[in-house]
């Protein structure tokens, strides 16, 4: 089985939703599957350089093939009239392209290939059709929508969402497709906790490590972090994340947390490898109390890392974590996050119990090897019905 992966870029600045295309090409491989990734060397809009990669040219990875493309000419939207005519030429030698991202002219236009192709398509909407996403430039999407989007979701095989709410909050625009449920995964962390810079904060810490962005719920968790301090209870807060693409609205968190918590605050900007691995492991507990959030990677990462966590309702995989009682679920208000913050933190040996139910948690059902098979299945259910085109 030969399969295109598609995505505007896997550069870090775009965080989790690109990066975990990473994981699943891998985990593919490593079951036999013959991967491709085809992406460009988008690295941010805000006056960064591109990712310094060979162009147009296979890279080999972790058992499978990156092909990235040069952005040109609109550079801001991660569009590349390389990669849409390498895959106009070579789409024949596929048996199927998931494409992640919808409201990209690069994926938009490479699932029109797709289909002039008659090559079968799954879309991954990244979220990007959750009502309050749409209600972002609504008037542009709408009108995006009904000349692009509306006709590759009705000629896609699939609509791959990663949590159940997600797939019920989406808009589908009239159109009747597949629904392909399918989580991310995550690998689980092998850095054992040492003697590192994160060792010694004071107990017990909060740790925020996300994209900072308005979405997240940074503006109900500074308050909720300041009752708690009011009401005197101990705690460390983290800002672990950076926003390279609105450094001005970073700055302004940046800058109400240092005031609003003074000596109970470390801002680490962004972390990765054995830093991020520590600083997971490190942590007490992991807070992310999104408006909307079709899946939350970080918060996978953190019950990987048995640390448990503390969400809302926002984060669409809330209903596992309650089942399993691998954290706490709040309600997407300061009121109802510093309760739930409160209430955990409150009681350390529970903070531990649902630790190690994180752990558990992650193990079966967010582990990269399960979630190949799923995906490898629904390819292969795909791959032998007849395309109707």
């Amino acid at each position: 089985m030969r399969i295109l992966q598609i995505i505007p870029s896997i550069s870090l600045v775009y965080g989790g939703p690109s990066q975990m295309v990473l994981g699943l090409s891998n985990a593919l491989a490593k079951a036999g599957i013959e991967v491709t990734i085809l992406t460009t060397n988008s690295n941010g809009d805000t006056g960064q350089p591109p990712l310094d990669v060979p162009l147009n040219c296979p890279v080999e990875q972790d058992g499978y093939q990156i092909r990235y493309f040069r952005c040109s000419p609109f550079r801001r939207y991660k569009f590349s009239l390389d990669l849409l005519q390498w895959l106009n030429e070579n789409a024949k030698n596929y048996d199927l392209a998931h494409i992640h991202a919808l409201f990209s002219p690069v994926c938009s236009v490479a699932a029109t290939i797709a289909r002039n192709q008659k090559l079968p398509y799954i879309l991954r909407p990244l979220g990007t059709l959750d009502p309050a996403d749409l209600q972002k430039k609504k008037f542009l999407k709408q009108i995006y929508a009904a000349f692009l989007e509306k006709p590759n979701l009705a000629g896609a095989s699939a609509i791959h969402f990663t949590s159940l709410e997600e797939a019920k909050v989406s808009e589908r625009f009239g159109v009747k497709t597949k629904d392909l449920v399918i989580p991310l995964g995550v690998n689980l962390p092998i850095l054992e906790k040492s003697e590192t810079e994160f060792a010694n904060l004071p107990s017990p810490v909060i740790l925020f490590m996300s994209r900072v962005d308005p979405k997240k719920g940074l503006d109900l968790l500074i308050p909720a972090l300041q009752n708690l301090a009011n009401s005197g209870i101990d705690f460390h807060f983290v800002l672990a994340g950076s926003n390279p693409q609105d450094p001005e609205y970073e700055a302004k968190i940046r800058s109400q947390i240092s005031t609003a918590l003074a000596n109970k605050v470390t801002i680490t900007g962004f972390v990765t490898g054995d830093r991020k691995v520590s600083l997971l492991q490190n942590a007490d507990l992991f807070v992310l109390p999104s408006y909307y959030e079709n899946f939350g990677i970080a918060v996978v990462e953190a019950m990987a890392a048995g640390t448990p966590v503390c969400i809302s309702r926002g984060v669409y995989i809330w209903s596992d974590i309650l089942a399993a009682e691998a954290g706490w679920v709040c309600d997407r208000t300061v009121e109802s996050l510093t309760e739930t913050l409160h209430l955990a933190l409150q009681n350390p040996a529970e903070i531990q119990r649902r630790g190690l139910k994180a752990k558990e948690l992650t193990m079966k059902n967010y582990s990269w090897q399960a979630i190949a098979q799923q995906t490898i299945q629904a390819y292969q259910n795909i791959i032998s019905i007849p395309a109707q085109f």
